[in-house]
């Protein structure tokens, strides 16, 4: 991210001054460079407004996922993958704790719950490391389990419809099917690219019987569960009211054990089946099911959570303090970003690039203005979330236009698969990936491309 944010910024400062010293054209009085000058200043008092506008968005969203996940709504999930996992993985034992990370991981990805799906890959990361023979090098195993995460079929992109509201959209859960296309798509393409690449990768490391590896039982309760990771000096207190460290990690090991009992097969075939149904009647009374979707939401989660036995406001305000906190954490991110891609675009250096891209591009219906979301999106989280911003803001656009929704399906179908790769294998210091990165990869380009095939079928 480094070298981008550079790059952006003096390729727009060396456009505009070469502009300038042409004497080039300017807009009004204003100069080139004085356009450029002008447009630092007012991107960064918009990054500023722009979070303080999502505040209250975010805040709701994350409250009524922390009132869902204190229900138990991650373990149904849960329940709901582990017929499906237990055959996409062969090599990993049925009643191994790694699976019931795995499992825990996909299902906070699918509901949006990014906060809770790290910890969760991590601990599966090390759990699939206690049955590689083969110390850093990745398993069969550790490279799909890593494609699916950049890929992730999202039910729930929250921080998205969050922003597009924050931008005025009169619509901004309306991108709920064309993020479920997509993510459909790029996770079967992130299935069978792992499958096939690693018959020509080099060899997979051994894996090691569950005997070998030792009882997953005992494992799972030597190990700390998901706060190893976050807190290594806890506290011995047996007390678990005054200890929150250990109380966390009782609750994360009781969420492993549930996630390690799944729904008979045919159950979690249904739930599937109405998933994909959501695709064809998205198309067909897309116009009419999308002003009910968030109202439904916030009607439905508090429900739910009433049902089960939370207290739904208090539990509610708790994840609504990490929505506030969330929201003023990404402003240095926005400032930068909106900075650098607002000196793109008065420089002119954007306008150049959209009008030598574009006509190739838009043929097959990927406008110039959405490539470097595109590009972005695999090499760093903030800033594509930055330019997505940009790009939804800008009045000559908005959210709710084609690029809107394209850009915004970006964000929400694929992954920041360098982040995810460094941190994972970074856990469990895996340095030979083998496959995992070139699967990542296509996995994101698959995510583009039926974005692109989503948008266009459900907009055109």
């Amino acid at each position: 991210m480094n070298v981008i944010f550079f790059a952006i910024v003096m390729i727009a400062f060396l456009f505009a001054a070469v502009r300038q010293l042409a004497g080039g054209p300017a807009d009004g009085d204003t100069t080139p460079i004085e356009a450029l000058s002008q447009s630092v200043v007012d991107s960064a008092a918009g990054a500023v407004e722009l979070a303080i506008g999502l505040i209250g968005v975010m805040t709701l969203f994350l409250g009524l996922m922390k009132v869902a996940e204190k229900g138990g709504l991650l373990n149904v999930m849960s329940r709901l993958l582990r017929p499906v996992m237990v055959r996409l993985f062969p090599d990993v034992p049925a009643n191994h704790p790694a699976m019931g990370a795995m499992i825990l991981n996909m299902s906070a990805n699918a509901l949006g719950l990014g906060n809770a799906a790290t910890p969760f890959g991590i601990r599966a990361m090390q759990e699939l490391d206690t049955l590689n023979a083969e110390k850093g090098t990745a398993t069969n195993a550790m490279a799909l389990f890593l494609a699916i995460n950049t890929s992730s079929i999202t039910l729930l992109p929250t921080g998205v419809i969050a922003l597009r509201a924050s931008a005025g959209s009169g619509d901004p859960a309306g991108i709920l099917p064309t993020t479920l296309f997509a993510t459909l798509g790029s996770t079967l393409v992130a299935i069978i690219a792992t499958k096939l690449y690693q018959r020509f990768s080099s060899p997979a490391p051994a894996v090691l019987t569950s005997a070998a590896a030792g009882d997953p039982a005992e494992e799972a309760a030597e190990r700390t569960g998901a706060g190893e990771a976050h807190n290594p000096n806890q506290n011995s207190d047996p007390n678990l009211d005054q200890n929150p460290d250990q109380h966390a990690d009782h609750e994360y090991a009781h969420m492993l054990e549930s996630a390690s009992t799944g729904y008979p097969g045919w159950v979690s075939l249904t739930v599937l089946g109405c998933v994909m149904a959501i695709i064809p009647l998205a198309i067909v009374y897309g116009t009419v099911i999308s002003p009910w979707i968030i109202p439904g939401l916030v009607a439905g989660f508090l429900a739910y959570g009433m049902i089960r036995g939370v207290r739904v406001y208090e539990v509610f305000v708790e994840g609504a303090k990490e929505g506030f906190y969330v929201a003023v954490k990404i402003i240095p991110y926005l400032v930068a970003i909106l900075v650098a891609v607002g000196m793109f675009r008065a420089s002119g250096a954007l306008e150049a690039m959209v009008g030598m891209l574009g006509p190739v591009t838009a043929k097959i219906g990927l406008p110039a203005e959405a490539l470097p979301m595109a590009l972005l999106r695999p090499l760093s989280g903030s800033g594509a979330y930055g330019v997505l911003a940009s790009i939804i803001n800008d009045p000559a656009v908005g959210p709710d236009s084609y690029i809107g929704y394209l850009v915004s399906t970006f964000q929400g179908s694929t992954e920041t698969t360098f982040y995810v790769l460094a941190v994972y294998f970074g856990a469990v210091q895996v340095r030979r990936v083998r496959h995992a990165m070139a699967a990542a990869l296509t996995a994101d380009l698959a995510g583009i491309m039926f974005a692109v095939l989503a948008c266009t079928l459900l907009l055109a």
